[in-house]
């Protein structure tokens, strides 16, 4: 009786080695990379929104509990999906063109991102958009670093951050001012807590505890 109970898990051991043994092997390594790029793009896409869903929520938008919880187990699905999906569309195409070539080159990665966020990411929804204007930002300052390394533009004597964030913020305040329905409507509402909210109270309660009440009728 006492064997008995050990025979379950010499299988669970063998299939262990087994898959192991298999992650080892090079000749699987570009397939096993797509694998686990979808899997890390689940991953991440879940961790970085899921907080953002949550705090954006129950800061700017109404609802039950189970309707806000709904949201953001909605919103954190669609971004890992998406992320997911768009890892493993790159880095199959990836493998796909060096095993065409016989070796990787800079247009491989271009050809297949493009490919994955045409396949992906190109639904216009709220979703979607925060992500590409992340990656917009991003890219910019990272054209623009590459730009004076390579010579095409010369380095500034000055660091030109100051007088990009004073430029940055002035825009972005006209345009919340005088033409709000160009910007994103997350950062609507988060312009619209900061500057208009706080122009609104009517005791002390939603002066210090509360951002706003709704006026009695």
């Amino acid at each position: 009786m006492a064997g008995g109970g050990d025979a379950p898990r010499v299988p669970l051991r063998a299939l262990l080695r087994a898959l192991n043994a298999l992650l080892q092997q090079r000749r699987y390594h570009a397939a096993l990379a797509v694998l686990k790029g979808f899997r890390n793009g689940a991953v991440y896409g879940a961790k970085i929104r899921a907080p953002h869903a949550l705090v954006m929520t129950f800061l700017f938008k109404s609802g039950s509990l189970r309707e806000k919880l709904k949201s953001i187990a909605q919103a954190t699905y669609t971004h890992s999906r998406s992320l997911a999906y768009f890892v493993f569309t790159y880095k199959g195409l990836m493998a796909l063109q060096s095993q065409l070539q016989g070796k990787k080159i800079p247009f491989h990665s271009f050809f297949a991102a493009c490919i994955g966020g045409w396949l992906v990411f190109s639904e216009n929804n709220p979703i979607n958009s925060q992500i590409i204007m992340y990656l917009l930002s991003r890219v910019l300052f990272g054209l623009s670093r590459l730009a004076v390394e390579k010579g095409y533009v010369p380095q500034p004597k000055r660091d030109p951050f100051p007088l990009i964030s004073a430029l940055l913020w002035g825009t972005v305040l006209w345009l919340f001012e005088y033409h709000r329905q160009t910007l994103q409507p997350s950062l609507q509402s988060s312009m619209t807590y900061l500057y208009e909210d706080s122009d609104v109270w009517h005791d002390i309660s939603d002066f210090l505890i509360y951002n706003r009440t709704t006026d009695s009728k």
